[in-house]
């Protein structure tokens, strides 16, 4: 039996390449003549980089601020074929911030444009921007900043890192920008489809994960939208109520502002550098799965994307979960056959998080659906 097994990450707990091993060691003691092929995953977040550089590539490292301003060692990839994958998280992540220091009206983007200039610096044109699993809601006002653009207040000064510096952006300008950039193409790996601002926006959506308050999402949606207004006035054909423009709090809105940055599933981009169709149309098997599976999944996130390619072959798709929420149904009528929790007992959901508690829950969740499936 052939086994095709694409995980994305368990956040907080597992990486992609991680969830991918444990399945496969899960399987492997169950049946040990199947034929597993492990595929790193990632729709744009955490995992994203390793995941295409598994078609081959090299990585570089620089120096860049985190969401703190501390600096830090951060990952890009040069692939094969000269294109620059930049995992944002790998620079903004919220996996970089112990619990205590999220706050999204500090944190900035500044360390994603470090990346950018130093990926340009040394002759990359073309790139792949992932921005999930970010720790910030500036609108990208940090990433701007780095790359010469400037944003300012009344005074004529750089406004404050974090979304309170959207509170007080009085002008844009894109005079001082870096003069490679124009020569540059971006394409921005995302899978989340809000807008800006309003209900379904960056800041309350995605805020409390962040870190904020229910008043400090109000407050920075009323930030945010002063500002695209502000952004909108010197560049008309900016929209923040583009599908994903609230995308990493904004990012993907100051990406395709100011970058030109052209939208594309994070799925989707990865399917077609690993040749992940072909993997799938000849195997028996598709596994999939990510730390939680709810309504969101089925919004296009990267397992119902797995999935759909599957059907197409009609591959039977089975997806583990570290948990299951409300809407996850929807996901079947979208070509994942069963969805699976990893674990069998009601734990505390600190013990569950923990690397080897998940690592071993995933694999013996495989272990026991393998059984099921020789047994048959």
């Amino acid at each position: 039996m052939k086994i095709a097994v694409f995980m994305d990450s368990f956040k907080g707990s597992l990486s992609s390449d991680e969830a991918g091993a444990a399945v496969a060691e899960g399987i492997l003691a169950a049946y040990e003549k199947a034929d597993v092929i492990v595929c790193p995953f990632a729709d744009g977040g955490e995992g994203t980089l390793e995941a295409f550089l598994s078609a081959g590539g090299r990585v570089e490292t620089v120096r860049v601020s985190d969401p703190l301003g501390r600096r830090i060692e951060a990952a890009y990839g040069i692939l094969e074929d000269g294109t620059c994958v930049i995992e944002s998280a790998k620079a903004i992540g919220l996996c970089l911030l112990d619990e205590s220091e999220r706050n999204p009206l500090r944190t900035t983007t500044r360390g994603l444009g470090e990346l950018i200039a130093a990926a340009a610096g040394k002759g990359a044109r073309d790139f792949i921007i992932g921005i999930g699993g970010s720790s910030t809601n500036d609108c990208g006002i940090g990433m701007l900043q780095a790359l010469g653009f400037e944003i300012r207040n009344e005074n004529g000064k750089y406004v404050k890192p974090g979304a309170a510096g959207l509170a007080e952006a009085a002008s844009v300008s894109r005079q001082h920008a870096l003069a490679g950039l124009s020569q540059c193409r971006f394409t921005i790996a995302c899978d989340v489809q809000n807008p800006l601002c309003g209900v379904n926006g960056a800041s309350m959506i995605y805020g409390p994960q962040k870190g904020a308050t229910d008043a400090d999402c109000r407050n920075m949606d009323l930030w945010m939208n002063r500002f695209s207004e502000l952004v909108v006035k010197a560049f008309p054909e900016a929209d923040p109520d583009e599908k994903g423009a609230g995308a990493a709090g904004g990012l993907g809105f100051a990406l395709r502002t100011f970058l030109n940055g052209e939208m594309r599933s994070g799925a989707d981009l990865l399917f077609e550098k690993i040749k992940a169709e072909k993997l799938i149309e000849n195997c028996d098997l598709v596994i999939t799965g990510e730390g939680r599976i709810d309504s969101q999944t089925a919004m296009g996130k990267a397992p119902v994307k797995i999935a759909a390619l599957a059907k197409k072959y009609q591959k039977p798709v089975i997806a583990f979960a570290g948990s299951i929420g409300g809407g996850a149904e929807k996901c079947h009528k979208l070509g994942i056959d069963a969805i699976l929790p990893i674990t069998n007992a009601t734990v505390p959901l600190e013990e569950a998080m923990k690397r080897d508690v998940a690592y071993g829950n995933l694999s013996s969740a495989a272990g026991r659906a393998m059984q099921r499936i020789i047994n048959k």
